[in-house]
């Protein structure tokens, strides 16, 4: 998809003036601002309705950007870099003394990356050529672009739908390619603690080892410090109560919920054996990329269908597949929860 020079235009402006703006990255749409700059920030939390203790993600044109925004950035930082950005890989470092705390949740840690979408990318050297943000620093805050706790959106539509005129501007680049948010990679204590993969992603522990020469320890929603990102038990979530079941066991949940009276609709990756007893069913790819891409798509279809429950077929329990069942497992324990 084309970018428009004057789309690109007036979103430097708004982030310039301290507004908010959605654009893509190859993950999922982020909400962004001026990531210098707390009234600006402010306003992605509350467009949101994020808790301030939250922290988000500061997206950069380049690596060059690192010692901006960090201090003591470990050689092993920029080799991750080199090997993985632009793309779907978060690090997280020590914060420099001045960002503001509202990115961070007070804490002394910040998330960085390079989105590798082809519109994030122009975004963000555009921003720099502008001059940047408050002190002329270079970077936006993005988390996604989407009612907290809900399900991530991977086209534009689906950030009209959620936010609608909370967003002055919504830049278009089409489908996210990759279809869930990045891997997040703690490095702020590598001496202590080694390097941690805090939320799973599109990197895999065993690329980011082939970088590093040794397998990051994996501590998802771990209660250590520090906080990140898309970390907590509850996200991800339809409106529609959902349950996640093994392959052999999606019939009976089927059989159950209709004999209840319930209506239902069912998220597979194999051919089930009667689909047609459920309302409506939907059939993402059996490989994990692919389903990765469909996924957060095919669970706001579904939970825009008015069932009374959503009932999807559990990944396969292999590696490629962990940041999928992430994602699944913190929608099951969020779905349903109205107004949070």
């Amino acid at each position: 998809m084309p970018i428009e020079p004057a789309a690109l235009a007036r979103a430097i402006s708004l982030l310039q003036t301290g507004e908010i703006v959605a654009f893509p990255t190859e993950t999922v749409y982020g909400l962004g601002a001026d990531a210098a700059s707390p009234a600006a920030v402010g306003k992605i939390f509350a467009a949101k309705g994020r808790p301030a203790d939250h922290p988000l993600i500061v997206h950069l044109a380049s690596a060059d950007d690192l010692e901006q925004w960090a201090i003591e950035v470990p050689e092993l930082a920029r080799k991750l870099a080199a090997a993985f950005w632009p793309g779907p890989l978060t690090l997280i470092l020590k914060r420099a003394a001045w960002v503001p705390l509202a990115v961070t949740g007070g804490q002394p840690t910040i998330g960085l990356r390079v989105p590798a979408h082809p519109l994030a990318l122009a975004l963000l050297h555009a921003f720099a050529r502008a001059g940047g943000g408050a002190g002329g620093k270079c970077g936006i805050a993005a988390p996604s672009a989407n009612r907290f706790g809900r399900i991530s959106p991977t086209e534009a539509a689906h950030v009209r739908a959620e936010l609608g005129e909370r967003v002055p501007l919504i830049l278009d680049g089409g489908p996210c390619t990759i279809g869930i948010e990045s891997t997040i990679l703690d490095l702020s204590r590598l001496a202590s603690v080694g390097a941690r993969v805090l939320r799973p992603g599109h990197i895999t522990p065993e690329q980011i080892a082939a970088v590093s020469g040794a397998l990051p320890a994996v501590a998802p929603g771990s209660a250590a410090p520090p906080r990140v990102s898309g970390s907590l038990a509850a996200h991800y979530a339809p409106h529609t109560p959902l349950r996640l079941v093994s392959t052999p066991q999606v019939q009976q949940a089927i059989d159950e919920a209709r004999a209840s009276g319930r209506r239902c609709a069912v998220l597979c990756h194999s051919r089930l054996p009667d689909t047609a007893a459920a309302s409506i069913s939907q059939r993402l790819a059996d490989q994990p990329a692919e389903y990765a891409e469909g996924l957060y798509s095919a669970l706001r279809r579904l939970d825009n269908l008015a069932a009374d429950l959503i009932i999807v077929e559990a990944p396969p329990a292999a590696p490629a597949w962990a940041a999928i069942a992430d994602r699944l497992q913190r929608a099951a324990r969020g779905a349903g929860r109205q107004g949070e």
